[in-house]
């Protein structure tokens, strides 16, 4: 008898072994795996609301007006809490700096909308101020950070200042704070300076009186700056 039960101990103890390792291998397995797929419709990238003529103001803690974002129509999309924009319209307002405008024909705002991407024809306009005329910068793609008023593109632009500067590059920093653009490589610009106005040539004042007085005395033309030349008539008694 008890030969037998320590064949059956001998025998039970290697299952009982396989048995806890088969359920390791489980538990494992069940781990790793990806969860599956929720079928609710939540993991859809769907809108849930679309308006049209979307507009949206944002102010500082004093209640002045930094910025106002505009749309022919917006998107939002519950999955990822972004939102997507038909021709975008982006006005920047700043104390003691010019109004800057972004406009181009797709827009995404990020979920904390920080970020806000223009696509396709993006354009940039800050008008004249000081000594500073017009600037005009055109690209397919910026990345714009309203808070920070930081523009950023990795793509060709083409900015054109006033109507004979234009310098073309690719990948650009634009920093409205400090006014300042880098451009990253691929530079090239050209300039003309503006024509210098002419200046009416001034008259001769002192040869002309001469030249009248010598042609009323002897009848005679004289040539302006040769007065001092001209014969005068005798004396008559």
């Amino acid at each position: 008898m008890r030969e037998m039960k320590g064949r059956t101990n001998t025998i039970l103890f290697p299952l009982a072994v396989l048995g806890l390792l088969a359920l390791i291998t489980l538990w494992i397995d069940r781990t790793v795996q990806p969860p599956e797929p929720r079928v609710d419709g939540s993991t859809r990238h769907d809108p849930d609301y679309i308006l049209n003529n979307f507009v949206t103001t944002k102010t500082d803690a004093t209640g002045t007006i930094s910025h106002i974002l505009k749309a022919s129509e917006m998107r939002h999309y519950p999955d990822d809490d972004t939102t997507e924009l038909e021709n975008p319209h982006f006005t920047q307002f700043g104390v003691d700096r010019p109004t800057t405008t972004i406009e181009g024909k797709r827009g995404h705002v990020s979920s904390n909308g920080e970020v806000v991407e223009f696509r396709d024809s993006v354009r940039v306009v800050r008008p004249a101020f000081g000594d500073r005329q017009e600037m005009t910068l055109t690209t397919e793609y910026l990345r714009v950070e309203p808070d920070n008023e930081i523009a950023s593109t990795d793509q060709p632009v083409v900015i054109t200042q006033g109507p004979k500067s234009i310098v073309r590059a690719v990948g650009m920093v634009y920093d409205k704070k400090n006014q300042t653009i880098q451009l990253n490589k691929r530079v090239r610009s050209h300039y003309e300076r503006p024509a210098a106005a002419s200046k009416p040539r001034p008259a001769n004042r002192a040869t002309k009186p001469a030249a009248k007085a010598a042609t009323k005395n002897t009848g005679k033309q004289t040539k302006s700056g040769n007065s001092k030349n001209a014969k005068l008539p005798a004396k008559t008694k």
